[in-house]
C-alpha cells in the first residue's frame, strides 16, 4: 500500500494545473453555464454586498471571481489566489477583459494562506477544498483571516452515485490502471460529500454552518464533447491514467465516451452532477 504523501500531492497538483490551465480556461464558459447558478447561491449563503472584500481560495481562471467582483462593486476589491501562476494568468486577463479592475491575483497555498488576520468580509472556494490534503487546516486558517462575524462558502461534488459525469471516468481509468481506491481521509472529487463539508467548519471552529444540496447536471452537444471537456481540463484524470501506454489511454477514453452514450437523448448529452454548498461564520 502507498503511503500518501501531500507534499508530493500538492507539487503534482500545481504541475497539472500548469499544464491544464489553457484547457481549463478554453471551456470556462461551459463551466460557468453548469455551475454559475449555484455559484450564485454560494454567494447569496455568504451575505456578500456591495464594498466587501473577498477572498477566492483556488480560484482557477476565474469565472467566480468575477461573479464576486460584480456583487462587491467598485468599492469592493477581490483577491484570487491559487497554487498554479499559469491558471492565475488567465484569471487575471479574464478580470481585466471583463473591466473589473477590482481584482487582483496572487499565488498562493489555500493551506497556507499569505493574508492578514481578520482582513477580509468573506472567503470563497469553489470545487476546491475538497482535493486539499488538510482540509480542516485550510479551513482553520480561513477562519483566521475573516473578519468577526463574517462567512466562508464553500462548494463541493456530493458523492460518485450522484456524479456520473466524474465517477464515470474515475471508475473506468481505476479499473483499467489497477488503481486502488482512495483511503479515507485523502483529498479527492468526493472527499467532502456525506455531511463531511459541515464536519469540516465544525472541526474548524466555524459557526453557524450552513449547507443544501443543490442538482447541476452537465449538458453538452454529445458523449463525445463530454469526453473532450474532461480529457482537456481535468489532469487529475490524466494523472490515473499515467502509468497506461498509449493504446491503454485511447482504449479508457473509447470506453469512457461509450458509457458517456448511454446518457445521450434529443441531440445532447447530460450528465449527473450534485454539488453542497455551504457556509459558516468565524
Amino acid at each position: 500500500m502507498t503511503t500518501f504523501d501531500p507534499v508530493r500531492y500538492k507539487e503534482t497538483t500545481r504541475e497539472q494545473w500548469q499544464t491544464a490551465a489553457a484547457a481549463w480556461n478554453h471551456w470556462e464558459p461551459t463551466i460557468r453555464h453548469w455551475v454559475g447558478p449555484a455559484t450564485e447561491t454560494l454567494i447569496d449563503m455568504m451575505r456578500i454586498g456591495p464594498g466587501a472584500s473577498v477572498l477566492d481560495v483556488a480560484a482557477g481562471s476565474g469565472s467566480q471571481t468575477l461573479a464576486l467582483a460584480a456583487r462587491v462593486g467598485a468599492q469592493g476589491r477581490v483577491l484570487a489566489t491559487d497554487l498554479s501562476s499559469n491558471i492565475l494568468e488567465f484569471a487575471a486577463h479574464n478580470a481585466r477583459t471583463a473591466g473589473y479592475d477590482n481584482v487582483t491575483t496572487k499565488v498562493m497555498d489555500g493551506e497556507n494562506l499569505a493574508v492578514e488576520e481578520s482582513s477580509v468580509d468573506g472567503v470563497m472556494c469553489r470545487l476546491g477544498l475538497m482535493y486539499f490534503p488538510d482540509q480542516v487546516k485550510s479551513l482553520t486558517d480561513i477562519r483566521r483571516v475573516l473578519k468577526p462575524g463574517h462567512r466562508v462558502g464553500a462548494m463541493v461534488f456530493s458523492t460518485p452515485e450522484k456524479n456520473d459525469f466524474f465517477s464515470i471516468p474515475i471508475s473506468i481509468i481505476r479499473r483499467r490502471a489497477g488503481l486502488p481506491s482512495l483511503a479515507p481521509g485523502q483529498p479527492g472529487p468526493f472527499s467532502l460529500g456525506s455531511g463531511r463539508l459541515e464536519e469540516a467548519f465544525n472541526k474548524a471552529g466555524l459557526k453557524d454552518v450552513q449547507s443544501r444540496v443543490v442538482s447541476a447536471p452537465l449538458r453538452m452537444a454529445s458523449a463525445a464533447e463530454c469526453v473532450r471537456f474532461e480529457k482537456e481540463s481535468f489532469g487529475a484524470l490524466h494523472q490515473m491514467l499515467g502509468g497506461l501506454d498509449q493504446a491503454g489511454k485511447d482504449e479508457a477514453w473509447a470506453e469512457i465516451e461509450a458509457a458517456f452514450r448511454q446518457h445521450e437523448k434529443n441531440g445532447a448529452c447530460e450528465l449527473s452532477s450534485e454539488l453542497v454548498i455551504a457556509s459558516a461564520a468565524r
